[in-house]
């Protein structure tokens, strides 16, 4: 079947103004169908969660369908998924809650990556360290951007109480070998807490199929609100006592939630994972998980050729170097331009329409081991409706920038 990249681009209003939006790993846009469940819930006649009124049966409505929608969407029970405020808010209150229930201590041991977001590093570096606890790194290699099991089977132990990994790299793409990762922590009866928020913008998860503890994710990476999604083995989080206020209930997902869920976002979220499963345009005869296996296959196979075409086009331009090189990996570029300051890159391009930042985008720890530092690259991310048009418009907003050096 052919990817209509027209039509899914006519269902953002953002993208009328003609920019090229490459920023797409640092927040998407947009959809109207979004925009519009967010705003009729904002509208309806809605209050706090119960059974007797017709606005508290719409709350508890609209905070179950959103958890149906994430469970097909990360492949586990709906009575798993848990929101926060963000990914990183939901990881720190869960780092320091399994450091105290499962009374971490200095003979303990917790791994992160320096392939990931910080935001699956420093959580659980502060919670180690809070007890004394020592942290261990798996290292990324920084000639080829790959991340190998046995990096990580080099620092596990029989120590090792949890494992932080990265679905793939915000900064460069790279995709991990998660299930084979998976499996040597569970080898030394470690578990894993799985970084999906770059991973589940473009390609199907499944925390079940993974056999990952725990697995987190953002949902205004693939059209979504600003919110955070986690979710986890049943057995793992009703073992689990978080912070919480004495009379806020005591039920699994709901002990994890802190305060009135914002119930405009959560039906914001139903219609993004609705939205993705709509790409495909396969109809509503299957199961939603199955059509979101549909539908990012044809992402997939969309954005690829995006990538490869940017790709081959950066790697022709003198001075430019190519820093996502992993076998396996996201439609996301991070390239560096000699001589050039990738600020200065990023403001050349925006006066074009081009949007693609320059940053370290929160993976401190792999922009340093590139070499990069602070300043990090320029980041070019492939979107559902990116298109050929675009990118070669990067390439020759780069080439332009190249040639005046």
């Amino acid at each position: 079947m052919r990817y209509d990249v027209a039509a899914v681009r006519a269902q953002f209003p953002a993208l009328a103004t003609g920019t090229a939006h490459f920023d797409g790993p640092g927040g998407s846009q947009t959809p109207t169908v979004v925009a519009e469940a967010v705003a009729r819930t904002l509208t309806s006649s809605i209050a706090n969660r119960g059974s007797v009124t017709a606005a508290e049966r719409l709350a508890d409505q609209t905070v179950a369908e959103a958890r149906s929608a994430m469970a097909d969407l990360l492949g586990t029970d709906p009575s798993t998924v848990i929101f926060g405020r963000s990914m990183t808010s939901n990881t720190m209150d869960l780092a320091r809650t399994l450091a105290r229930c499962h009374r971490w201590g200095p003979d303990d041991e917790v791994v992160v990556t320096s392939l990931d977001h910080d935001g699956n590093v420093r959580p659980w570096l502060l919670a180690a360290e809070s007890v004394g606890a020592t942290a261990r790194w798996a290292e990324v290699d920084p000639a080829t951007g790959e991340l190998p099991v046995a990096a990580l089977q080099e620092v596990l132990s029989e120590r090792t109480r949890l494992v932080a990994l990265p679905g793939a790299s915000n900064l460069i793409g790279t995709r991990p070998d998660l299930p084979g990762m998976v499996a040597a922590a569970h080898d030394v009866g470690a578990l894993v807490h799985v970084d999906a928020v770059h991973l589940a913008a473009h390609a199907p998860v499944s925390r079940e199929e993974l056999g990952a503890d725990l697995l987190s994710t953002s949902p205004y990476k693939f059209f979504g609100p600003h919110l955070g999604v986690t979710c986890g083995t049943p057995d793992l989080l009703e073992a689990l006592r978080p912070d919480k206020l004495l009379p806020s209930s005591d039920a699994v997902p709901e002990r994890f939630e802190l305060g009135t869920l914002p119930y405009e976002l959560l039906a914001g979220t139903t219609a993004a994972v609705d939205f993705l499963a709509s790409l495909a345009g396969t109809g509503q005869t299957s199961s939603r998980r199955t059509r979101l296996e549909a539908a990012f296959a044809a992402v997939e196979a969309h954005e690829d050729a995006l990538r490869v075409r940017a790709e081959d086009g950066l790697i022709a331009i003198d001075g430019v170097t190519l820093w996502s090189r992993a076998l396996h990996r996201t439609p996301t570029l991070l390239f560096t331009l000699e001589g050039v300051e990738p600020s200065a890159v990023h403001r050349h391009l925006a006066a074009r329409g081009v949007n693609a930042p320059a940053s370290h985008f929160y993976a401190w720890e792999l922009s340093h081991r590139l070499g990069l530092g602070a300043a990090g690259g320029v980041r070019v991310g492939m979107a559902p409706y990116s298109t050929t048009e675009e990118v070669d418009r990067l390439l020759e907003g780069v080439a332009e920038l190249a040639a005046r050096r």
